[in-house]
């Protein structure tokens, strides 16, 4: 029997798991990831803390089965994806890794959007978000003499696997699933434009190599195979995005489908063959999926599942659990009584408005916990709604059969009816909660040639366990509050704006 290891760094934590030849879990384990906040507006992360999240959990995994270590024949990895590092000549770490969540680089989307957005947009398939290019930017104009070590830039899956792998920076390498978040690929060529590479000053040799998913991209070193149980030369594949390998992972792997990921980011994406960039709204993210020739148009909340968590934790100081919660969110009536919650304590990305902020509009005497906690839960799904919209346009042909929830927020059933109700689309939930993993173990198998067809794995293991129906009623009724929800971000923008002038 053959195994295969998935390995997911995401930004709660790290989950390794472990599975059969077959898909079947053997064995995993956790590690709570930590974020750092060096400054206002800065979220980071340790490299090495990150690495040896990823070696203590591989570690983990081994001795908890007991298997072989030489039965292990391949290990994949997926990772965070708007964030960016640097690393040096020889591999190491050079930069701590500025997540997703951190928006120092707010004033470097300025030279992309003087470039012409359109068409960053066209060549990335992306709006200007703070994402990789911005961060590379501010690195380049804060910190130059940092800037000037760093060999290439790379995400926490490539950086671990490198060091697993004793890969030098010549060696960097950045998979398909990422590129669209650089600022500085052509997304459908798979390939770096150089367009917008001298249009930013950066030069093309702070890129590294693009290779696919399941594409080897080293094998484990004597000294590293000690320290996390494998066998030395173990095959580690280039793996992909977190958010990628979870799509995957669930079986979006055809037209039509639709995936919310109801984590610590609120990602709603679906899978087409249609290559079409949001130029005209700006909101959607057009990546490139694991399979080849299929796209993910996604757009995402930053920390919209950890808007549920502030209300529980902070303002109820944790006097209810979720399930209490959710109970009494489904007591209050669709429109919480026409509350309004806008989620977006970082500032808005998917379109980018850095000034927005989170919000309740419309507060009443007669408006209780319960009605605050539904609204937060129909603010993220007005959003949704939006990006439901915008996907439409872009590809007309499109039909929307269902969407696959996963992540913590999928477990709710009124949640997940709010979401299926104001997209008038069946919400299903699957038997199988950790669609990473068994993502990257899929790309591993395929990679060492384990799986002639790169899907038939996911196939196996993506069973519906439920299906919420929408209520053609609440559908009608919460079209125009989406409408509403839309319009308040232009009319509250000059209030955002001038209170972070005072």
């Amino acid at each position: 029997m053959n195994y295969l290891i998935g390995v997911d760094i995401g930004t709660q934590g790290t989950k390794t798991t472990l599975r059969d030849e077959e898909g079947l879990l053997v064995q995993e384990a956790f590690e709570d990831s930590k974020l750092l906040h060096p400054e206002p507006q800065a979220v980071t992360q340790d490299p090495e803390e990150m690495l040896g999240s990823v070696i203590r959990t591989i570690g983990a995994v081994m001795e908890a089965s007991s298997i072989p270590p030489g039965s292990v024949a391949g290990v994949g990895v997926s990772g965070q994806m708007a964030g960016v590092m640097g690393v040096g000549a020889d591999g190491m770490a050079v930069t701590p890794y500025d997540s997703w969540l951190d928006t120092r680089c707010g004033k470097y989307r300025g030279p992309f959007l003087d470039f012409g957005e359109e068409k960053v947009i066209s060549l990335t398939g992306t709006p200007v978000t703070y994402a990789h290019g911005p961060k590379i930017l501010w690195w380049k104009n804060e910190h130059p003499d940092i800037y000037d070590k760093i060999c290439k830039f790379v995400q926490p899956s490539a950086y671990c696997v490198m060091r697993l792998c004793g890969l030098r920076g010549e060696d960097a390498f950045i998979d398909h699933t990422f590129i669209h978040f650089s600022g500085f690929a052509d997304t459908q060529k798979r390939q770096w434009s150089q367009e917008l590479l001298d249009g930013m000053g950066v030069a093309a040799a702070k890129m590294p190599r693009i290779l696919r998913p399941y594409d080897i991209a080293g094998r484990l070193t004597s000294a590293m195979a000690e320290r996390c149980g494998l066998a030395p030369g173990t095959p580690f594949v280039a793996g992909c995005g977190d958010t990628a390998a979870s799509s995957f992972g669930a079986g979006i792997i055809s037209n039509g489908l639709l995936f919310d990921v109801s984590g610590t980011a609120s990602v709603l994406a679906c899978a087409t063959d249609v290559y079409s960039p949001d130029l005209k709204n700006k909101t959607i993210l057009y990546a490139a999926s694991v399979i080849e020739g299929l796209y993910t148009p996604m757009a995402y909340i930053n920390g919209g599942g950890m808007c549920l968590k502030w209300f529980r934790d902070d303002v109820l100081d944790k006097a209810k659990s979720f399930r209490e919660l959710d109970e009494m969110a489904d007591r209050v009536p669709a429109g919480s009584d026409d509350l309004i919650f806008l989620p977006h304590f970082t500032g808005r990305v998917c379109p980018n408005d850095a000034l927005v902020r989170g919000s309740y509009l419309n507060l009443g005497w007669t408006h209780k916990a319960a009605h605050m906690y539904r609204s937060i839960m129909e603010g993220i799904a007005y959003e949704y709604g939006i990006y439901a919209d915008v996907i439409r346009e872009l590809a007309p042909s499109l039909v929307f059969e269902r969407v696959i929830g996963i992540g913590g927020g999928s477990k709710s059933t009124i949640f997940n009816q709010i979401k299926a109700d104001v997209l008038g689309v069946p919400i299903s939930t699957i038997a199988l909660a950790d669609t990473a993993s068994l993502g990257c173990c899929a790309i591993a198998g395929h990679g060492v040639g384990i799986y002639g067809d790169l899907t038939a794995p996911i196939r196996r293991s993506t069973d519906i366990l439920s299906t919420v129906q929408p209520d053609p009623e609440r559908h009608m009724f919460y079209q125009p509050r989406k409408h509403v929800y839309a319009q308040t971000f232009d009319a509250l923008h000059s209030i955002y704006d001038s209170l972070q002038r005072l």
